[in-house]
């Protein structure tokens, strides 16, 4: 059974263009991938107030650094034991340097699952032996960089 509970989800970009991804283990199958930071719109709250709390929630970086500008992205994944089906939306933010990611309000389920995070280039992300979600995240950085028509040199290894 397909499941379309609402999400947000951040492209974090660092100062040299690197984008960040937080690691996860699905307890259910075991299934270690990398993903960007986000997660469930609570009721009432619209998707950009949804990935700018998500984003501090899960790094610790402020939320405000998520830019009013979006992508749909299709997603088909399963997440302990429950298949989603949904179009989510991808919010772009910058940070100037790489700053320091410290989740600190994570919910009881992210503090099972959670393995870590890493700031990749885009050929680090093709090396990387675990999965990455959702698998073209390199054309939704491509459409997210190029549709925001201000993306810095440093972004152009996206294009």
């Amino acid at each position: 059974m397909a499941n379309d509970r609402a999400a947000a989800r951040v492209l974090c970009l660092d100062g040299d263009g690197r984008v960040l991804l937080m690691r996860w283990k699905d307890t259910v199958s075991g299934l270690v991938f990398w993903e960007p930071p986000g997660g469930g719109i609570d009721p009432g709250e619209t998707p950009l107030d949804a990935a700018r709390r998500e984003l501090a929630e899960e790094t610790g970086l402020p939320g405000d650094a998520v830019l009013d500008h979006w992508t749909p992205v299709e997603r088909d994944f399963t997440w302990l034991g429950v298949h989603y089906v949904k179009v989510e939306p991808f919010y772009l933010a910058r940070f100037d340097g790489r700053p320091e990611v410290t989740p600190s309000a994570l919910t009881a389920e992210e503090s099972d699952t959670y393995l870590g995070f890493g700031w990749f280039t885009r050929a680090e992300l093709a090396a990387l032996s675990d999965p990455v979600q959702p698998p073209h995240l390199a054309d939704v950085m491509k459409r997210l960089t190029a549709a925001a028509g201000d993306a810095p040199p440093s972004c152009s290894g996206w294009g």
